[in-house]
C-alpha cells in the first residue's frame, strides 16, 4: 500500500473494539478464576470474600476507564501514558512507563495465548502434551494477520470477539434466569471439598489481609489492556478523540457487565478450582493426571446442560479464540508504542518504519520473537506467567494519572473562562482519585507479588530502561558528531585521490574493476595483490605484462598467508604518508543467485571491507560482476514481507489506472 493510502487504514469504532479492547474484555475468562485460585488457597471459608474483591475491581475499573477518557481528549495523538508523562512529569519518568508497557504488552502476548490454549485443553484435554507448540503456533498465526495491516487484523479478528461477547452475556443471563427460577446451575467441581495450603491454613490479622489482597491484585488482570486505546487515538477515524472515547466507554461497561456475570455464576454454581489438584477433597481416581477444567468451561457446563452440549463448546471455542486474539491488543500497542519511542530515538529508528501494508512490522516481529521465547521458557503455563504480568499497567496508570492532574493545573493557570475552568476542576478531581487509587494497587500489587515472580518483569523493565537511555545516547551523540559546523570546510577537495584495485587473479572482474577504477581518473593508480605462493605471484605478474596492461601491479609479500592484515597495512601506510589524500579501493565481487554460492566466493572481499570500513580517509567500491546463476534473481517471486520495499521482483506489473490491494 501506498503512504498516502495510510487514511484507508483508520477504524471505525466496530473494528476498533475488537483490535483494542480484545484484551480487557478477554480477562473476564480469567480474572475471577484468578481470584478464586487465591482465595482457596485458605480453603473454601474464604471464598465468601470474592463479592468484595470483585467490587473492588469493578469500582477500579470505573476510575481507570473515566481516566483515560480524560487522555484520550487531552492527548489525541496517540503515545497514551507515555506522552502524558513524558510531558508533564519529565522524560526519565516517561520512560518508566514506556518501559512498563513494553514488558506488559509482551506479558499480554503470552498470558492471552496461555490461558487461550488452557480453554482449548479444558475442551480437549488430550491436547495437553502439545500446550507448547500451540501456544507458539498461535503467535505465529497472529503475527502473520498483524503484518497484513490494521485493518485487516481488524476484520479477521472481530467475529470472534463479538461472538465472546454474545456468548459470555447469553450464558450470564441464563444462569441468572435459571437461578431466579430455583434451578441453579451447579458445576462440575461442586461436591469437591479443597484442603487449605498448610502455610496459608487459619489465616487472622495481617496474614488474612494479605491473602484478601493478593486475590484483589490478581483480579486486577482484568484492567489489563485499558490502555491501549489511548496509545491507538491516531488509528480512529475522525473525529479521532471523540470515537476513541466512545470505545474506550463501551470497552468498560462490556467488561464491567461480562466480570461480574461470571463472577456471579461462579459462586451460584459453586466452582471450587485450586492451584493443585490434588488439594481437591473427594476426588476419585489419580489427582495427580486430574486436569482442572477452567472456571468459564465450568460455568458454561452447568449452565448449558453439561460438557457434551452445543452452549459449553461455543462458549469455550469463542473464549478459547478470544483469549489467543487478545494478544491482538498488544500487537497493535506494542508496535505503535516503540515506533513513537523510536521517533524520539529510544529505540533503534527501524522500529519507526512501516512495513509494506502501512503496519510497524518490525514492532510486530520483535514482539512475537520475545513472546515465543517466553511461552517457551514457561512451558505456556498461566500461572506461572501471571505472576509477571499487570505490575507494568498499574505502573502506567498511576505515572499517567498523576500527569494529567499536573496537565490540569497548567490549564487552569492560562484558561479564564468559567465553563473550561468547570470541566478542568472535573478531570482533574478524576485524575487524582485514578493516581491514588491506582497508586495503591501498584503497591498492593507489587507486595503480593514480587516474589512470585514480578520480580523478573521488574527488572526486565529496568534493563529497557537502562537500554533505551543508552541508545539515546548513542543517537545524540552521533547527531552531534555528524553536525555540520562549517559547510565549506567540510566540502574543501582532498589534495590527490590514490586509486588501488584489489587482485586476487587476471580475469574478467579484475579488468572490469581496473576500467571503472580509470573512469573515476584518480592522481594515482595501482594495482595491489597479496603474495601468498611466490610462483603464482610470478604467473600473475607475467600474465599482467603479456596483456600489457599499463597499470603498475606491486605484490606484498605475505610470509604468514594472511591476505586482510596485509592490504590494510599498506593502505594505512599510505594514509600515514599523505593524511590530506583519499585512497580508493575497488574491490572485485561476485554476484550469485543462490545463498549457497556466497558461501564460497567473497569472504575474502567481505573481511577486507569490514576493515577498510574502519579506516578513516579511505573509501572502498565494491565492483559487481555477475555470474549466469545469478540471472534467476530477476524471476518474479512469491511476495515476502518488505519485499516490495527492498525492490525485489513481483511478478507482472499492475495494469495502468489500477491499485494495490
Amino acid at each position: 500500500m501506498r503512504s498516502e493510502e495510510l487514511h484507508e487504514t483508520l477504524l471505525p469504532k466496530r473494528l476498533a473494539l475488537p483490535i483494542f479492547a480484545s484484551d480487557p474484555l478477554s480477562s473476564v475468562a480469567y480474572a475471577t478464576q484468578e481470584i478464586l485460585l487465591v482465595l482457596t488457597l485458605g480453603g473454601l471459608v474464604y471464598l465468601h470474600f470474592t463479592p468484595w474483591i470483585a467490587a473492588s475491581v469493578v469500582a477500579l475499573m470505573t476510575v481507570v476507564v473515566l481516566s483515560y477518557r480524560q487522555v484520550v481528549h487531552a492527548y489525541p495523538s496517540g503515545g497514551g501514558s507515555y506522552e502524558v508523562v513524558s510531558t508533564n512529569l519529565g522524560p526519565t519518568a516517561g520512560l518508566v512507563v514506556a518501559a512498563s508497557l513494553l514488558v506488559d504488552y509482551v506479558m499480554t502476548v503470552a498470558v492471552s495465548v496461555a490461558s487461550g490454549v488452557d480453554n482449548i485443553i479444558s475442551a480437549v484435554p488430550r491436547l495437553a502434551d502439545h500446550r507448547v507448540l500451540m501456544a507458539i503456533g498461535f503467535v505465529a498465526v497472529l503475527t502473520a494477520m498483524n503484518l497484513r495491516g490494521v485493518r485487516e487484523s481488524g476484520r479477521a479478528f472481530a467475529a470472534p470477539t463479538y461472538l465472546f461477547i454474545t456468548g459470555v452475556l447469553v450464558m450470564v443471563v441464563t444462569g441468572l434466569i435459571r437461578y431466579a427460577l430455583g434451578d441453579a446451575p451447579v458445576a462440575e467441581s461442586a461436591a469437591y471439598g479443597v484442603s487449605p495450603d498448610p502455610s496459608d491454613a487459619n489465616l487472622t490479622g495481617l496474614a488474612l489481609l494479605m491473602l484478601v489482597l493478593r486475590a484483589f491484585s490478581s483480579g486486577c488482570t482484568a484492567l489489563t489492556g485499558v490502555e491501549a486505546i489511548s496509545n491507538g487515538v491516531p488509528a480512529f477515524r475522525k473525529p479521532k478523540s471523540r470515537n476513541a472515547a466512545e470505545t474506550l466507554t463501551a470497552m468498560g461497561a462490556l467488561a464491567i457487565v461480562m466480570f461480574v456475570g461470571v463472577t456471579a455464576l461462579a459462586l451460584i454454581t459453586k466452582v471450587h478450582i485450586t492451584d493443585d489438584a490434588c488439594r481437591l477433597t473427594g476426588l476419585a481416581g489419580d489427582c495427580a493426571s486430574y486436569t482442572q477444567r477452567t472456571v468459564i468451561a465450568q460455568i458454561a457446563a452447568a449452565v448449558f446442560g453439561g460438557e457434551h452440549s452445543v452452549g459449553f463448546y461455543v462458549i469455550q471455542a469463542a473464549t478459547a479464540l478470544v483469549l489467543i486474539l487478545a494478544a491482538n491488543t498488544a500487537f497493535n500497542g506494542f508496535p505503535l508504542l516503540a515506533s513513537i519511542l523510536a521517533q524520539h530515538r529510544y529505540l533503534p529508528h527501524q522500529l519507526h518504519n512501516r512495513g509494506d501494508r502501512l503496519a510497524f512490522s518490525n514492532g510486530i516481529l520483535a514482539l512475537a520473537v520475545v513472546a515465543a521465547l517466553l511461552l517457551w521458557g514457561f512451558k505456556a503455563n498461566v500461572t506461572s506467567l501471571i505472576h509477571l504480568y499487570i505490575l507494568g499497567v498499574f505502573t502506567a496508570f498511576t505515572l499517567s494519572q498523576l500527569g494529567m492532574v499536573r496537565h490540569w493545573n497548567s490549564e487552569l493557570r492560562t484558561e479564564r473562562d468559567p465553563a473550561p475552568r468547570r470541566r478542568h476542576h472535573t478531570a482533574r478531581v478524576i485524575n487524582a482519585l485514578g493516581s491514588v487509587v491506582t497508586g495503591l494497587v501498584l503497591v498492593i500489587v507489587l507486595a503480593t507479588k514480587f516474589t512470585e515472580g514480578a520480580w523478573l518483569a521488574v527488572l526486565a523493565a529496568i534493563v529497557l530502561w537502562v537500554m533505551m537511555r543508552g541508545i539515546r545516547r548513542h543517537y545524540d551523540a552521533t547527531s552531534a558528531e555528524l553536525a555540520v559546523a562549517d559547510p565549506k570546510g567540510e566540502l574543501t577537495l582532498p589534495s590527490r585521490v590514490l586509486g588501488i584495485v584489489l587482485v586476487s587473479t587476471l580475469h574478467k572482474p579484475t579488468l572490469r574493476a581496473l576500467a571503472y577504477a580509470r573512469a573515476f581518473r584518480p592522481d594515482r593508480l595501482e594495482a595491489l595483490t597479496v603474495s601468498v605462493d611466490r610462483d603464482e605471484a610470478a604467473a600473475l605478474l607475467r600474465r599482467w605484462e603479456e596483456y600489457g596492461i599499463d597499470v603498475p601491479l606491486k605484490i606484498i609479500d605475505s610470509p604468514y598467508r594472511e591476505v586482510t592484515r596485509p592490504v590494510v597495512e599498506y593502505v594505512r601506510s599510505i594514509r600515514r604518508e599523505s593524511p590530506r589524500d583519499i585512497v580508493a579501493v575497488f574491490i572485485p565481487e561476485y554476484v550469485v543467485g543462490h545463498w549457497w554460492e556466497n558461501l564460497l566466493h567473497n569472504q575474502s572481499a567481505l573481511w577486507l571491507k569490514n576493515r577498510l570500513l574502519f579506516t578513516p580517509g579511505v573509501m572502498v567500491t565494491s565492483v559487481p560482476w555477475q555470474l549466469t546463476s545469478s540471472a534467476h534473481a530477476d524471476r518474479p517471486t512469491a511476495r515476502a514481507p518488505g519485499s516490495f520495499r527492498r525492490g525485489e521482483p513481483q511478478g507482472p506489473a499492475p495494469r495502468a489506472g489500477t491499485r494495490h490491494r
